[in-house]
């Protein structure tokens, strides 16, 4: 079933991409908590209180939601990303921003990114999610290009610079997992943990 085209009054199309939102905000939280697959359009309708059609006011089918998950988490990081290093600033400067703000945008679509991490094999395997795995690869290679400048210039240092990227992605990816809202750490503080840990050791800077 074909989606209707979204309003192009700016008033009506601003009220469209809202709710729209909201839908995939909702639909991100069903399939963290009970998986994609064991999540049916009848539950999605009743989580969203659309009628039983107005879902496809929105998307065409419930892999659309899955799409529009994977997007709202990637692209806006990556966007972000983009700007932090396209500015004059020093490779450590950069990390402590990139890092910033990825684990405040993981945590504040902590649902989004638990469903990217439970459906990423089955998601990446297959040929119309190129988009998401080539977002995926650009931010990782941002963070690399970063991590080379600071050791080319002697402003970082790794025994391994590979192995230092994986376990950045693993803690920032992983911080979903465990963080939970008004915990003992802030965003800032977990990023500024992360960043000593890769740069430092664990040890806070001097």
């Amino acid at each position: 079933m074909p989606v209707p085209s979204p309003p192009t009054r700016p008033a009506l199309r601003a009220r469209y991409d809202a709710r729209r939102s909201e839908v995939v905000a909702t639909a991100a939280e069903l399939f963290a908590e009970r998986g994609y697959d064991s999540t049916s359009i009848s539950e999605l309708t009743a989580a969203t209180g659309l009628a039983a059609g107005g879902l496809y006011h929105y998307i065409e089918g419930k892999d659309d939601l899955l799409i529009a998950i994977c997007d709202e988490l990637l692209e806006p990081l990556l966007t972000r990303a983009r700007k932090i290093v396209a500015a004059e600033a020093p490779p450590v400067a950069q990390l402590r921003e990139l890092v910033g703000a990825w684990v405040g945008h993981v945590v504040e679509h902590r649902h989004h990114m638990l469903v990217f991490t439970q459906e990423r094999q089955a998601i990446e395997r297959e040929p119309r999610w190129r988009r998401v795995r080539s977002q995926r690869k650009a931010f990782e290679k941002i963070l690399d290009d970063v991590l080379a400048r600071g050791e080319s210039e002697g402003s970082m240092t790794f025994a391994d610079r590979r192995l230092s990227l994986l376990a950045l992605l693993g803690m920032v990816n992983y911080t979903p997992q465990w963080v939970r809202p008004n915990g003992r750490l802030s965003p800032a503080e977990i990023a500024d943990g992360y960043c000593a840990m890769v740069l430092h050791g664990g040890l806070p800077e001097r």
